[in-house]
């Protein structure tokens, strides 16, 4: 019965999690263009935040709460779940064709961020003034983004960008809803992460199975379901550089803004994350280079390679920390 009301915990904390960062998000972006801010920089800007904002509420709820190792467990199990378990079941149902930009200048950061992260992390100690540097990285890159997009000023992301956040639509929304909006969404987001919490810590002294452990399998998989359905239906449509922009993106913000931020809140000091789970990481985010390189795609074979990484690092987990927990 207790397992059960975990279990309920960690899905009324995720379901208030995904409407949180959905009513934030939309609330919002539709506020900033009431403002007379483009599509274009919203979506750049307030979309790629917003997005970022469950793994956030979840990492500083857990390091606040005395649980650091949940705090970096989440982190670092949804990078490898987001580039090993939905790339590799995106590009299994359909061949991922990678965009220039994509390879030659988003996964790049990513790589440079997840061997930066790592090297702070080998102490077991990411400080204030670390956070610090790694948020001010993202606020770096965002800007480089958006230098570069007005730019170029591709017609296509243009016209994408004005149909997913239609300032038309904004101006029908009267301010005190979208602030209303804004609001239970953070609402949700913060009780959401503390239900969370409940839910991972009660499933992992059921099972006496380390906190760390948890927040890497099953707390990061849980948080990459919403990314994981869509990358499925893009897949479907045949969107695989949609699929792969998201994912690279939302592993370069997981490092930067949402570790960042929750250092510098409070350092993350930790014992149970082990230097294994920092090389898988930084293994799998190198290994999409050459895959990337090869014919500019991700091809059924390799989606293939990436779900055998993910499963046999759930094994290794299971025989190394569960097994003789």
């Amino acid at each position: 019965m207790a397992l059960l009301i975990d279990f309920l915990w960690l899905l009324a904390g995720l379901t208030a999690l995904y409407f949180g960062a959905e009513w934030l998000v939309n609330g919002a972006a539709k506020l900033a263009m009431r403002f007379g801010i483009s599509p274009l920089v919203v979506g750049l800007t307030v979309v790629a935040f917003g997005t970022s904002a469950p793994e956030l509420f979840v990492s500083i709820k857990f390091n606040n709460s005395g649980l650091p190792d949940m705090a970096l467990g989440n982190v670092i199990g949804s990078n490898i779940c987001n580039i090993a378990l939905v790339l590799g079941i995106s590009a299994f149902i359909c061949i991922l064709n990678i965009k220039a930009q994509l390879l030659f200048r988003d996964l790049p950061v990513l790589i440079v961020a997840t061997l930066v992260f790592s090297w702070m992390q080998m102490n077991g100690v990411i400080s204030h003034l670390e956070g610090a540097l790694l948020f001010s990285s993202v606020i770096g890159y965002t800007i480089f983004q958006l230098y570069l997009a007005r730019k170029v000023k591709n017609p296509e992301v243009l016209t994408e960008f004005a149909e997913e956040y239609s300032p038309a639509e904004a101006l029908h929304t009267p301010v005190w809803k979208l602030v209303v909006l804004i609001f239970a969404g953070l609402v949700a987001l913060y009780f959401g992460a503390g239900w969370l919490e409940d839910g991972g810590v009660g499933i992992a002294k059921f099972f006496k199975v380390p906190d760390a452990v948890i927040s890497l399998t099953l707390i990061a998989f849980s948080t990459s379901v919403p990314e994981l359905a869509t990358s499925v239906v893009a897949s479907l449509k045949k969107e695989g550089d949609i699929i792969t922009g998201n994912v690279i993106g939302s592993c370069i913000f997981n490092l930067l803004c949402v570790m960042g931020l929750t250092s510098v809140i409070k350092p993350i000091q930790t014992s149970q994350i082990e230097m294994s789970d920092l090389w898988v990481m930084i293994g799998l985010t190198v290994l999409l280079l050459p895959m990337m390189m090869t014919k500019k795609r991700i091809s059924r074979v390799e989606g293939g390679i990436l779900l055998a990484c993910y499963a046999g690092y759930c094994v290794f987990l299971w025989i190394t920390r569960i097994s003789v927990a």
